[in-house]
Order: structure tokens, then C-alpha cells, then sequence
């Protein structure tokens, strides 16, 4: 398909008046771009691994809509005939009626044609098969190798909210995991978004491992993951709800019965997470942490100290740190 993208240069206070009234006017699915700091609430709902930093906010945003355009030149606005002009000439008049109560900066308008690429399956070429030590990692749309054919095998397919395995916090996870793994290992995997980390754990040998997280889209993620690997319901049990601030979550994990707690999450909710997993494990258990940019890993040792565990290591991938520690 080919697609028209309608790109406009506002203020970020408007960004939220302005997608409302072009979505009024047919124009749906806006992708935002500003330097917004994150709030501690989204860092803690994010799926994927961030860097803490970026750069200032200006107050500048961009909103950009895309319109698909059919063989014969004209634009498919919602099952709507139209052509740029009539695009523009919406656009517009949501930016006026929005200007008479409101800033919205520049206000200009850019419009340009996208490449004539599958928006649903073009990401895939950028995801290949990879290796993690002896585990291979690969999506449903390639072949595995003969040689690889005896290898343990991750089958994996990304979406948009949950990591691939590919990343450096997610690897120094799995190496600890495997690392302490034993058959009898009880694991909790907590902010297990696509289940990665639990599915080797249980590939590896554990005995069952329970995962949380915050997104209602994990269960969707986790089961197609499941369903992939041959893991059984039993195996892997996953709970929806933050096990920070949420007794019901903590009464359904459980308390003192985890050999693993592993946790790749951002620096900043690990600091308040800590203190509730050393309730989960068990004594001797080891509690496994990344998503740790680095200059934050001594905040997350602190967090450990203090919270009567014993730091066994630190370790570090690219700019990325893991802490392991164990309860006494």
C-alpha cells in the first residue's frame, strides 16, 4: 500500500485537542512525537527497555496522520473518498477552530508519500534469528538451520510492546537464570511482558514459573509465546496487577515459595519492588534484576541491602547492568 502522511508542527499542550478534533473529522491513529519526559507512572507501565535520559523539552510536537492511497491516485479516508486538498482543507479547519481558544505554535502542515511498503509485516525484515549462548532465538517466518536442529530453540514472533530477547538486559537475565536454575526451580518473572524469560526458564529445566505484569496485553502476548514453545497452561501462570502496591497480587503469587524472582525492569521500580520480592523468595533464593542503565546499578544495590539480601554480583552488557542477590 502506499500512504499519504500528514505531518503537523504544534505546541505539546495542543496535542491532545488537536488529535480530538481530526479524529472528529475522519483522521484516526496520530503518531505523536515531543521530548516529554516520562512520568514515574509510565516508566513504571513500560514494557520496553529506555534510556532515563533525553533531550529537554522544547515544547515542540509533531503529529502525523496517515491516509491510504488507492491505484487510482484518490486517498481512502475511512472508507471516504478523498484527495489532498480536502485532507488539508480538514486539517485546517480543526487547527483554526482549535487556535480561538488555544496556542498551537506554527500550526504548518507537511505532507508527504510513504514508500509502498506493508505497514502490518516491513518490521519483520529488521528481526532475524539470533543466538543467546546455546539457545536460538527465531521468529515464525524463518526456517531453522540443520545444524542448528539440536540446539534449544526460542520460537518468538515481536509485536509492538514486548521485547525480542535481543536486548542486552534481557540477555544478562537469562544468564543469571541459568546460572542458578535447578529442576525444582520455582520462578516468578515479574513485568514478564511477552513471557521471554519465564518460557527459557522453563525450557531450561525449571519446574514452573509465575509471571505478573501491569499490561491486560500480556495474557494475549504470553499465551501466543506459550502456545509457540509448547509450554503447558500449568507451567506458566500469569496474574494482571502491579505486585507493588496490590495485596491481592501478592496473596496470588504467593510468599516464600520462589527459588528465582527475576525482574527486568526499570532502576526506579525496582528500588520500591525489592523489598516486596524479599517477601516472595524463599530462603537461599536468588533474586535477579536488569533494565539497570549504567550509574544506576548502586541504587539498586542499595535497594537490595537494605532490604536484608546479600549482593552476589553486578554484571554489565553494553551500557546496561544486572544485580544479582540472595535472601539469607
Amino acid at each position: 500500500m502506499k500512504w499519504m502522511k500528514f505531518r503537523i508542527k504544534t505546541v505539546v499542550e495542543a496535542e491532545d485537542i488537536i488529535i480530538s478534533e481530526l479524529y472528529d473529522r475522519g483522521l484516526e491513529g496520530a503518531q505523536i512525537e515531543d521530548k516529554v519526559p516520562l512520568s514515574p507512572l509510565e516508566k513504571e507501565q513500560m514494557f520496553v527497555d529506555i534510556l532515563p535520559e533525553g533531550e529537554a523539552d522544547d515544547g515542540v510536537a509533531y503529529l502525523s496522520f496517515f491516509v491510504e492511497e488507492r491505484e487510482d491516485g484518490s486517498l481512502d479516508l475511512n472508507g471516504e473518498t478523498a484527495d489532498r486538498e480536502s485532507v488539508l482543507a480538514r486539517i485546517e479547519e480543526a487547527l483554526a477552530e482549535v487556535r480561538l481558544f488555544m496556542e498551537i505554535g506554527e500550526g504548518i502542515i507537511t505532507v508527504s508519500e510513504t514508500e509502498d511498503i506493508d505497514w502490518i509485516n516491513n518490521w519483520k525484515q529488521y528481526f532475524h534469528q539470533f543466538y543467546i549462548d546455546d539457545l536460538l532465538v527465531i521468529p515464525s517466518w524463518e526456517e531453522v538451520k540443520e545444524e542448528d536442529r539440536d540446539r534449544k530453540i526460542l520460537h518468538i514472533d515481536p509485536g509492538t510492546a514486548f521485547g525480542t530477547g535481543m536486548h542486552e538486559t534481557t540477555r544478562l537475565c537469562i544468564g543469571q537464570i541459568k546460572k542458578h536454575l535447578t529442576a525444582d526451580t520455582e520462578l516468578l518473572d515479574v513485568g514478564t511482558g511477552s513471557g521471554i524469560l519465564s518460557i527459557v526458564a522453563l525450557m531450561y529445566g525449571a519446574k514452573h514459573a509465575v509471571g505478573t505484569d501491569l499490561d491486560p496485553c500480556a495474557v494475549e502476548a504470553v499465551a501466543q509465546n506459550k502456545e509457540a514453545n509448547a509450554i503447558s497452561a500449568g507451567d506458566f501462570e500469569l496474574f494482571i496487577g502491579n505486585i507493588i502496591t496490590e495485596k491481592e497480587v501478592q496473596d496470588r503469587v504467593g510468599y516464600g515459595c520462589y527459588d528465582i524472582v527475576v525482574a527486568n525492569i526499570l532502576a526506579d521500580v525496582l528500588v520500591p519492588l525489592t523489598p516486596v520480592i524479599v517477601n516472595c523468595l524463599k530462603p537461599g533464593g536468588v533474586y535477579i534484576t536488569s533494565g539497570i542503565i549504567e550509574g544506576r546499578e548502586e541504587l539498586v544495590v542499595r535497594a537490595c541491602q537494605a532490604a536484608g539480601l546479600t549482593v552476589l554480583e553486578v554484571n554489565a552488557l553494553g551500557e546496561w547492568r544486572s544485580v544479582t542477590a540472595q535472601k539469607k
